[in-house]
């Protein structure tokens, strides 16, 4: 017996209305219909698959990519008061056997699945006698090669069509071009689904691109001026530790937030932010999922992101209550190097791959014909540094050797040391003193890092072992000492990690079965960096356009609140007449720096520099040597 929709809103979620296609959606999957929904950042996908399971008999299966994600989606039913599990990675297979359990007796209404849970017997086994009355594959855009966040254990998802027959699939995404939906449609086999698309429009949200020198100061100014909270992205977890000390001496209110925080440091942080007594969280790309903040006025992006997708969807977390925000991307010539450098150079192609699978293959010592489902101790530094490869390009191709299943590589693989000197330089002098033995590896570990006072630093603990003459295994031991004696802070991951060959050796043979895949892949990659390069040059055409029209959507309105626009509409109200008296008016005083006559005028910061690009253009004012405006 189905309940009614919109009295479970109200009584869950306190809503008494849908808004968008929620409703279209939610109708659709208690008609027994697949769905494909595309709905902006912002726009309530959650509630569109749990208040349809919520609605019926039965339980919810959700697959999700992130666990962050996952434990966030789960709390918060929970504290509605609606029975919610996790099934995530990490969890012992007796423990595992038990949550399986109550899913089936518990009387749970959702379970949250990484996608990598689907590979296992046993659950595929206990979903198939479970009542399930609905399948969400949340992040759909994941499933596809041809998206900006392809995971290959996303393809697993298609199983649940095979376990679950009977049962509908809806797939959610922010972020689809057409090729993409297209894609995700044909991966999960969703049978003749009703394809809901949203506007991706924020109208809300003023799309800015800054060039600036100084991104510093720019950045300073723009987030001192917001009264709500704001996110700043930046590309590196030092990058976030930087950034919000120099906010913080600025008078911003600012803290950072990455991946390698511990967990309860995470909460107190993230605490800290929603409640406003943060203004300004300083964060990598992955923060902002599953976190439903409303009242973030502005997003900075202090790097070019390597996609529109990913630009969009983390700009999308301003403005989520309606109210006006901006997303500034704050740039200037040096970024484009920056990101072709770090999203293509490290593309490996066919030929490097053959390179790789090759020194791969004798570094085990593996013969023609031979190695399959052998495992072994693999140590990554040692091996790059043997056959001298690039690390990045190198770990990059191990993986797409990983995703095409000639190799499986433990999922610790990518884990970093990370080492922070906490004592002053003083307590390290006497404490080399009285550990001689110890000293060589301590002094060649602050020549070879710098900043490692300031900042959790990666470390490569087989260089430090080589440039000192002694074992990696003896460096761990040093590092240990270390952090028991409160030198440092140390974060170890072994290094020793296993490798398993999934295919008999066979050289060039085994590359060229997936090459023109990889090779179709990797121009989807570098096509996206360049449409993100596009779009930050672009100065002609609206922002939101822009971007609308990357998602499909053709013939919208200019937004008239992006630089664009603004720039276009420059001189309409105030008149330029007006600007460019007072402007005049302040230079007959003394010259002035294109800053200072921003700070002493009443007009928004566009308007002024425009009045003066065209009055330089006229010849009424020009710039003397200290860079500073006069009057002619």
């Amino acid at each position: 017996m189905h309940k009614d929709p919109i009295s479970i809103l109200r009584q869950y979620w306190g809503f008494n209305s849908f808004k968008g296609s929620q409703k279209k959606i939610i109708d659709a999957i208690i008609d027994k219909q697949d769905v494909l929904a595309l709905l902006p950042t912002g726009g309530g996908k959650s509630v569109c698959f749990q208040v349809p399971a919520m609605a019926q008999e039965g339980l919810c299966i959700v697959v999700s990519p992130l666990i962050a994600l996952i434990q966030d989606q789960v709390e918060s039913l929970k504290r509605k008061g609606i029975k919610a599990i996790a099934l995530t990675g990490g969890i012992p297979f007796n423990e595992l056997l038990d949550l399986l359990d109550n899913c089936l007796y518990g009387g749970y209404k959702f379970v949250y699945l990484s996608p990598e849970r689907l590979q296992q017997e046993l659950v595929q086994e206990k979903i198939r006698q479970m009542n399930v009355n609905l399948v969400a594959i949340d992040e759909a855009h994941c499933i596809s090669q041809w998206g900006h966040d392809f995971r290959p254990a996303y393809l697993e998802c298609a199983q649940l069509r095979k376990l679950l027959p009977q049962t509908p699939v809806i797939a959610l995404t922010a972020t689809a071009t057409d090729r993409v939906a297209d894609d995700i449609i044909e991966s999960l086999r969703l049978t003749a689904p009703t394809v809901v698309k949203d506007s991706f429009a924020r109208s809300n949200i003023a799309f800015k691109i800054l060039w600036e020198q100084d991104k510093h100061y720019r950045l300073a100014q723009l987030c001192s001026q917001i009264e709500k909270s704001g996110i700043v992205y930046v590309g590196t977890r030092r990058g976030t530790v930087e950034l919000s000390q120099f906010l913080n001496s600025k008078g911003c209110s600012a803290t950072f937030f990455h991946g390698g925080i511990p967990k309860k440091e995470k909460e107190k942080k993230l605490n800290l932010w929603l409640t406003n007594k943060i203004r300004i969280m300083v964060a990598t790309n992955a923060f902002g999922m599953g976190v439903d903040k409303p009242d973030v006025s502005l997003v900075v992006h202090y790097q070019i992101p390597d996609c529109l997708e990913n630009y969009y969807q983390e700009a999308g977390r301003a403005g989520r209550d309606g109210q006006p925000a901006e997303a500034v991307l704050i740039t200037n010539p040096n970024d484009e190097e920056q990101l072709k450098n770090q999203f293509l150079s490290v593309l490996p192609d066919t030929a490097f791959l053959k390179k790789i699978y090759n020194k791969l293959n004798n570094f085990f010592r593996i013969g023609y014909g031979e190695g399959s489902h052998e495992t072994f101790q693999f140590n990554f530094n040692e091996f790059v540094r043997i056959y001298s490869l690039n690390s990045f390009l190198a770990y990059n191709g191990l993986k797409i050797l990983d995703r095409n299943s000639v190799i499986s590589l433990s999922e610790s693989f990518s884990k970093k040391t990370l080492v922070q000197f906490i004592s002053d330089k003083d307590t390290i002098f006497d404490y080399l003193d009285m550990h001689k033995g110890s000293a060589n590896i301590i002094q060649t570990i602050l020549r070879t890092y710098g900043g490692i006072f300031d900042f959790e630093t990666k470390i490569d603990p087989s260089l430090v072992a080589k440039k000192t003459n002694t074992s990696e295994q003896h460096i761990f031991k040093v590092l240990e000492q270390m952090k028991k004696d409160d030198i440092i802070t140390f974060e170890a991951h072994q290094s020793d990690l296993e490798i398993t060959f999934l295919v008999p050796r066979e050289d060039d043979l085994t590359i060229n079965v997936f090459a023109k895949k990889v090779k179709e892949q990797n121009q989807v990659k570098t096509e996206k960096v360049f449409q993100m390069i596009d779009y930050v040059k672009n100065t002609t055409i609206c922002r939101s356009k822009q971007i609308l029209e990357y998602f499909g959507e053709k013939d919208t309105a200019d937004c008239g609140k992006c630089d664009v626009c603004l720039s276009k509409g420059i001189i309409q109200k105030p008149t330029f007449d007006q600007v460019s008296k007072e402007i005049s008016s302040l230079l007959l005083e003394s010259p002035y720096t294109s800053r200072a006559i921003i700070r002493a005028m009443t007009y928004k910061e566009p308007i002024v520099l425009r009045a003066l690009q065209l009055m330089l253009e006229d010849g009424d004012i020009t710039i003397n040597t200290k860079n500073e405006y006069t009057l002619k």
